[in-house]
């Protein structure tokens, strides 16, 4: 009695049952390692970005940085879109929705744009490792049942119900419980950990959101809105001294 007994006796249920269970275990330990190096490949690039923003003079700086390091985690993608929604508001040629609004309107949108598409893409593989974490048991248990059903049967089939006899059949049932909690626990554990580094992640991704709006809403950025600034600084100076001069 024992796995190799119970995989000579299994029929094509319980192969099925154990093949789900593999392919299940092998979907989340692969979702495991890579995106556990992921995560640690994207903070470590994270903190460079954050702190070399900070230790930028200028955010024209930080835009020939970005040109020429690339996009490489969430906090860079943010600052992308954040001048490239100021470069083309700035050059825009017609009016259509996805331009309409003021140039800080323009940008508060294409800024949440960028946060929901970091937030789905730290959230892919979530889907997979919640499912396996609460079905895997489950199936485990249907194995369970299922070995435990045709062991009773060959027990009153062959008239001897002896505890030896019904002990062995259903402890080899019992293995496919232990290969669901096997693999329900890793994923369980990895879940609730990415979504934590997620949470941790997005909270610290929307405060960094508002330094960046509020650089490139008052015109300290690449100088497009900063030359919008102006010209409105330009045409109150003038209103001033026309209504000065009137006054005279």
């Amino acid at each position: 009695m024992g796995f190799q007994h119970f995989m000579d006796q299994a029929d094509g249920v319980a192969l099925s049952i154990l093949a789900i269970l593999f392919v299940m275990s092998v979907g989340t330990w692969y979702y495991i390692v890579t995106k556990g190096w992921r995560y640690w490949g994207a903070q470590n690039r994270s903190r460079d970005f954050v702190r070399g923003f900070w230790a930028a003079p200028s955010l024209e700086a930080v835009a020939r940085k970005l040109r020429s390091t690339g996009i490489t985690d969430p906090f860079s993608h943010l600052v992308h879109h954040g001048f490239t929604a100021v470069e083309q508001h700035q050059s825009r040629q017609n009016n259509s929705l996805v331009e309409a609004g003021s140039a800080e309107d323009f940008l508060t949108r294409s800024l949440k744009r960028a946060i929901d598409q970091d937030k789905a893409r730290l959230e892919g593989g979530l889907t997979f490792l919640a499912t396996v974490a609460s079905s895997a048991p489950f199936v485990g248990l249907f194995g369970t049942v299922w070995g435990i059903y045709h062991a009773l049967m060959a027990i009153s089939l062959s008239g001897q119900g002896g505890l030896d006899q019904v002990a062995g059949p259903v402890g080899e049932a019992l293995i496919m419980t232990g290969l669901g909690l096997a693999v329900a626990i890793p994923s369980a554990v990895a879940y609730n950990v990415f979504v934590r580094l997620n949470r941790n992640t997005l909270v610290q991704l929307n405060s960094f959101a508002h330094d960046v709006f509020a650089f490139l809403s008052t015109g300290l950025a690449t100088g497009s809105l900063l030359h919008d600034v102006e010209k409105t600084s330009e045409r109150m100076i003038s209103r001033i001294q026309q209504s000065r001069d009137n006054q005279e």
